[in-house]
């Protein structure tokens, strides 16, 4: 795999904010290295490019892997997932009231949070953490 530029990398990090791309967990609270993640991957024709690179946290890498559109089950449409170069956050997701989960607006937001498993039981953990002392959510 090509190594991507340090000032790619670097810009890539300031736009983040630190923050996973799709869950908008900060990296600085986990135990692990975020991954730039390829949002239409290589093996696709996906460039490393800034516009095809995105923050992201080992578990919303782990499983987006190669996927680039699933299901939604309210619709039954075959919708692409959430690009955070090309999206808003906020205009596809938002939190639940206890600000544990991340609610899916739109068909985009709806697949993004079951093929990356968004509210997965380790994220919904140490979210309620995160809550009680103050950390979260994300302004």
């Amino acid at each position: 795999m090509p190594r991507i530029p340090r000032a790619l990398r670097q810009r890539l990090l300031h736009v983040a904010n630190g923050r996973c791309e799709y869950c908008l967990t900060p990296q600085e609270m986990t135990l692990a290295t975020f991954h730039l993640d390829h949002i239409i991957p290589k093996s696709a024709g996906g460039t490393t490019a800034f516009e095809n690179l995105c923050l992201s946290c080992p578990l919303c890498n782990q499983f987006k892997q190669g996927v680039q559109r699933a299901r939604d089950t309210d619709t039954g449409r075959l919708v692409r997932l959430f690009n955070p170069r090309r999206d808003r956050w906020r205009a596809h997701f938002r939190w639940s009231d206890d600000a544990t989960q991340i609610i899916g607006l739109t068909a985009r937001g709806r697949v993004t949070v079951a093929v990356l498993r968004l509210n997965n039981p380790i994220a919904l953990h140490a979210r309620g953490f995160w809550v009680a002392s103050g950390l979260h959510p994300p302004p």
